[in-house]
């Protein structure tokens, strides 16, 4: 039999899961990721793919044919060219690119997806202007603990391009999902003349090689096929990010059907005829073969309901809300100031008082204040020329909670369902699945 491994990096852990041609799981496995300053996410990283794959039982791993990985959005490193990290990666929802807006207005077309102070291209200008360009030696410096060797070349690279170069040993291949708020143009299918002339300097990393997701990419390397028994022929195929994986899995393939993702952010993903792309929102377009993924990314969502509550909490209060009932608390609920979307604000301060002694109360008002936020992303997406909503289905750890779906249904005003399939792993591994059959 053939298996498809598709494997997710979040924010948390890691997840696997292994399909069939038909679609059916045979294994699932997960590693949660250790507490780790950042400099050392690149070790915890790789311990945690090596982990979801062991748990794996050696009589499923002997018949995978193909794998896929995704990452989080805008998670970036550098490399040397052996693919070990000269630095500490930078984190999908860290702002401080914000330092570089100035220059990413100067080199970007106005409203384009990089002007974020989160995009991939704006912390490849924070890394030039922050340390690469001053030190003409390429001698770089560990975040200030200390200088490295010389290094001839480096690679930018996201998180999912580093993990599949762990399986396949060929560094600086990336995805057009992953390489769109890079600044890579999924029209002409190349970097613009803008970027590469904007970026332009001695301090200029290699920018990765772009492909189609899914695309087989090489064969799992000989030392990893042997210490985990896949097959010699078994391939590596180009990933995505991780909330296009679990707009994957769902399954939705008519324009007008949208995904939330609630995980530890909120991510909004409706497929439409029409391409949308507004920086000053925070809105961009996936290319999803004829169709437009259109959507964003907010800050807000479970992170900030798990900083206050446990899981045993929230079941328990969740049942106490009456979901119909309007909750007059208006919150913006961040862990820190900062948001992309609906809002793209690298200063938006978050929005969490007044705080009532009630917890069911105060649970109640951050809930219903992240479906107003989900709301309006979608509002903004229409009024912007995308295929009107139509329905919503779930993905992430909030799909669990009915209360919270009945909430979010209220505002959004159309029918609000939980897909058969929600784990980014799944969609992850439909990628490697039709990656290898050609589909």
């Amino acid at each position: 039999m053939n298996l498809y491994l598709g494997i997710d990096f979040g924010t948390t852990g890691a997840r696997s899961t292994i399909i069939d041609s038909q679609g059916t799981i045979h294994c699932e496995t997960e590693h949660t990721f250790a507490n780790a300053q950042q400099p050392e996410l690149p070790s915890v990283w790789q311990n945690a793919l090596w982990a979801v794959i062991e748990q794996i039982p050696p009589t499923i791993r002997r018949q995978v044919r193909a794998i896929a990985l995704d990452g989080t959005s805008s998670t970036v490193m550098l490399c040397h060219t052996d693919g070990i990290p000269v630095c500490e990666p930078i984190l999908y929802n860290d702002a401080r690119g914000a330092a570089v807006t100035e220059r990413l207005r100067a080199i970007a077309p106005a409203n384009h997806t990089v002007l974020s102070a989160t995009s991939s291209l704006a912390k490849l200008l924070w890394w030039q202007e922050g340390g690469l360009e001053a030190h003409p030696t390429k001698q770089f410096s560990l975040c200030g603990t200390g200088i490295l060797p010389v290094v001839e070349k480096l690679y930018f690279l996201h998180q999912a391009d580093w993990l599949a170069f762990l399986l396949h040993g060929k560094l600086g291949i990336s995805d057009y999902h992953n390489a769109l708020k890079l600044g890579f143009n999924v029209d002409t299918l190349c970097y613009p003349n803008w970027l590469t002339q904007g970026i332009a300097g001695a301090a200029t990393p290699e920018l990765p090689q772009v492909v189609a997701p899914g695309t087989p990419v090489g064969e799992v390397r000989a030392q990893v096929g042997d210490r985990f028994g896949f097959p010699r022929d078994c391939m590596i195929c180009a990933g995505t990010t991780d909330s296009i994986a679990a707009f994957l899995a769902s399954g939705v393939n008519l324009p007008g059907e949208a995904v939330t993702s609630l995980g530890s952010t909120l991510a909004v993903k409706l497929l439409s005829h029409t391409r949308v792309d507004d920086s000053r929102y925070g809105i961009y377009s996936h290319k999803l073969g004829d169709l437009w993924l259109v959507g964003g990314a907010s800050n807000t969502g479970g992170a900030v309901l798990r900083h206050f509550f446990t899981d045993v909490d929230l079941e328990n209060y969740s049942t106490q809300i009456d979901p119909e009932q309007e909750s007059l608390l208006d919150y913006y609920p961040l862990l820190k100031k900062g948001d992309r979307f609906p809002i793209n604000d690298p200063n938006l301060p978050p929005r969490l008082e007044p705080r009532p002694t009630d917890s069911v109360e105060f649970l109640h008002g951050l809930l219903e204040s992240i479906a107003r936020i989900e709301a309006r992303g979608y509002q903004l997406l229409q009024e912007l020329g995308a295929t009107p909503l139509t329905k919503v289905y779930t993905a992430g750890g909030g799909a669990k909670n009915a209360v919270w779906s009945a909430i979010r249904k209220r505002y959004l005003k159309v029918a609000v369902e939980t897909p058969v399939h929600t784990a980014a792993a799944y969609g992850t591994a439909l990628l490697a699945m039709r990656g290898a059959m050609g589909i």
